[in-house]
């Protein structure tokens, strides 16, 4: 049975949140071998998961907390999310992000009314900007991932998968903090099935930090999933997925953008790079799965369209040709 957090997030997110749909692909499931479900978050409010932690932890601060505004970091999703959550509880919001983030992501954050305060990702320390105003202001921070309100949030889509398909061997989603991946987990205890994280290879802290049992912190990474360019797992979610995430995948940027046309190719649904990392891992590792069913978490799709367009032009060309090509099953 799923965490009592996990079900009480249910509860206050019912009516707010949209339940996304599961999606399948005939033709996926030939290549793959087995069923494939994606979980549609790109169709949830605000275009990610992200509304659901945010929503949830603002729902649970007391009015007096919640009055003065909230404020957090994000590349982006979790900055949308939260000016969403806080138009809705009628409070203020301030997001801090990079000032490289999509125009996309600001531009939406910015007609939610939330004041935004850019800083430079390889220069400057964004939890550090965030304190600061925090203090300043007497604002109530509302962290993307190391909150157990937040983390028990995103763990609404997990139990939402598992409502819906009884029968699923594993679960892949993406990790950036971790937070996302512990709420999974903590909706699948008590379910047989495997939680198994995927990062980009080159952003890989979570895959390091678990080896040696501790958040390791590591040089930020260059990588078009922008949205899980982290330098180290946050602690309270890298604490849960110590413990119950089954496995995490590596994937490579090719991979990602081939991810990327394989979901729109054979389920019209647009991802961001990083909401297409999960589905990658599919790609990459099929053979490193537990038989049956598997769930696959599209968390997002806040994308510059230049930026979509370019990767998806290039990465539908190479699946083209692997697919005209091939004799057997393309997922490797």
């Amino acid at each position: 049975m799923a965490s009592a957090e996990v079900v009480d997030a249910v509860e206050r997110l019912r009516g707010v949140a949209v339940v996304t749909p599961m999606l399948t692909s005939t033709e996926v499931d030939t290549l793959a071998g087995r069923t494939v479900w994606v979980k549609a978050e790109n169709l949830q409010r605000t275009g990610s998961f992200k509304l659901r932690g945010a929503y949830n932890a603002v729902a649970c601060l007391d009015a007096a907390r919640r009055a003065p505004g909230v404020i957090a970091a994000s590349s982006g999703n979790h900055a949308q999310a939260l000016a969403l959550a806080a138009h809705l509880h009628k409070v203020p919001a301030t997001v801090v992000i990079p000032a490289d983030a999509p125009a996309a992501k600001k531009e939406a954050i910015d007609a939610l009314g939330a004041r935004i305060v850019s800083y430079d990702r390889h220069r400057q320390r964004r939890d550090e900007i965030v304190q600061r105003i925090a203090d300043r202001d007497g604002l109530t921070i509302v962290p993307s991932a190391n909150d157990r309100t937040v983390i028990a949030g995103a763990g609404t889509v997990g139990w939402e998968m598992l409502q819906e398909v009884h029968d699923l061997a594993a679960i892949l989603v993406p990790v950036g903090g971790g937070g996302l991946a512990a709420g999974m987990a903590l909706a699948a205890s008590g379910h047989h099935v495997k939680v198994i994280g995927v990062e980009p290879a080159v952003a890989d802290d979570t895959l390091r930090s678990l080896r040696v049992g501790r958040p390791v912190p590591i040089p930020p990474p260059v990588t078009i999933a922008d949205g899980l360019g982290h330098t180290e797992p946050a602690k309270l979610p890298f604490e849960i997925n110590r413990q119950l995430l089954a496995d995490v995948i590596t994937v490579s940027e090719q991979a990602i953008a081939e991810a990327m046309a394989y979901l729109w190719r054979y389920y019209r649904s647009a991802a961001e790079p990083s909401g297409a990392v999960a589905f990658a891992g599919l790609l990459q590792a099929a053979d490193r799965l537990p038989d049956g069913p598997v769930g696959v978490v599209l968390s997002g799709a806040n994308v510059d369209w230049p930026a979509y367009r370019s990767l998806l032009d290039i990465a539908m060309q190479r699946t083209e040709r692997e697919t005209d090509a091939a004799a057997a099953p393309v997922l490797r």
